[in-house]
């Protein structure tokens, strides 16, 4: 089967969705699947043969929907798999009609349309007037009927919907009721090579980043940007370190490709702040890692736990989530409004609430203190990426979504 991949995001962005749209078609890919990924500028061909990259979207605006038609046209895909959320594309609405577009093209081919997030959609607000003007001309053309703010006509003309998560499948409802019968929950995989969990692995790491044995690693894994909530990490840090010897915190990961508001300086801010708090000596930071290669997994291994204190909570969609139950590290997480329901606190996760540095503190010391409770969530979290985020079960759903209809 030929399966084109739309994603304004792909490697060498350092972004979430990169990396997994990579892992997606490479997994695609062992299935036997013939790939195509149409993606930005600046985005490169993939190291992997069978994965053909076509990086020629410039902005993503109505002036290349024409190029985007031709380009559908020619490549005459038998499925496609649309990666949106409104920050990947500039929060242009142009891409929230592309489903539209491609049935127009190929009435019969299956679309699916994952949601990377359903709280960052298109803006047409932000766009000029005379874009504006086009949009109301665009939706006419695909039917006037169901065409929502920010969501265009995806929602509508998609054959299934994917969710990351529960909170994100009731937003999309509520945005367009109907849609809840073609939702389907998949959250993102590891966006990481993953080597096997053994001791060897585990010293390697620590050898890498010059650990001893003794030093308990509290590492916490993906890029930093506003909504991380790192500052009430590193205030945790301060208090669990003025307790405890041999401690260190352990940054897996770097700054990210995506505009996203208020986070171009947020990653040296942060450092800056472990400065200020006189615990830098005690704080490794990495730097992004490269998802196709060893490195960051070794890191992993070497933690002995992972903190993700998140301000809007953790949630199944977070692929730092997946990343880490595959290294089967005990979870210290926070609570967000519509907690998944694969969530169990105390034998899966620990969770507090966000914005609680205290909190986060007397968590990471129980975990020191308590081997029953960490085995608990280490045995815990490695059920719940079982469950939860296999490849193997993502792409089996997957493919029965572009199975004819």
């Amino acid at each position: 089967m030929k399966i084109l991949v739309i994603s304004a995001a792909y490697p060498p962005m350092q972004a979430g969705e990169a990396t997994n749209a990579y892992h997606l078609c490479r997994h695609l890919a062992e299935r036997g699947m013939e790939i195509h990924v149409l993606t930005s500028c600046g985005n490169e061909a993939s190291a992997d043969p069978r994965i053909q990259v076509h990086p020629i979207m410039r902005e993503w605006s109505w002036w290349e929907l024409v190029k985007l038609r031709s380009f559908i046209k020619r490549c005459a895909p038998q499925a496609v798999y649309v990666m949106y959320i409104g920050l990947m594309y500039n929060f242009h609405p142009m891409i929230t009609f592309a489903v539209t577009v491609i049935k127009s093209l190929f009435p019969k081919i299956p679309v699916v349309t994952r949601y990377e997030s359903a709280f960052v959609g298109a803006d047409p607000s932000k766009t000029s007037l005379t874009a504006r003007i086009f949009r109301r001309l665009v939706g006419m053309w695909a039917g006037g009927k169901d065409v929502a703010y920010s969501s265009g006509t995806l929602l509508r003309d998609s054959d299934y919907i994917i969710a990351l998560c529960e909170r994100h499948r009731e937003k999309l409802t509520e945005e367009w009721p109907a849609v809840r019968a073609k939702i389907r929950i998949i959250p993102p995989p590891p966006n990481m090579c993953v080597v096997p969990r053994k001791e060897a692995a585990r010293q390697r790491g620590r050898g890498k980043l010059g650990l001893k044995e003794e030093h308990f690693v509290i590492a916490f894994f993906g890029y930093l940007y506003r909504t991380k909530g790192i500052e009430f990490l590193l205030q945790a840090f301060k208090l669990v370190q003025a307790e405890r010897k041999n401690v260190k915190l352990l940054f897996i990961g770097g700054k990210v490709g995506l505009k996203v508001e208020g986070s171009a300086d947020y990653f040296e801010r942060m450092q800056e702040m472990a400065r200020l708090l006189h615990i830098e000596q005690n704080v490794i930071w990495t730097g992004p890692v490269k998802s196709d290669e060893e490195e960051g997994s070794l890191y992993l291994h070497a933690a002995d736990i992972a903190v993700l204190p998140f301000l809007q909570g953790v949630q199944l969609n977070n692929s730092s989530l997946a990343s880490i139950a595959a290294h089967g590290l005990p979870i210290i997480g926070t609570r967000g409004p519509l907690p998944d329901s694969a969530f169990i606190d105390g034998s899966n996760i620990l969770l507090c609430e966000p914005e609680d540095s205290q909190a986060i503190a007397r968590s990471i010391l129980q975990l020191m203190d308590d081997r029953a409770l960490h085995r608990r969530l280490k045995e815990g979290v490695e059920k719940l990426g079982e469950d939860w985020f296999s490849w193997d079960k993502a792409i089996d759903q997957t493919l029965v979504m572009f199975q004819p209809r």
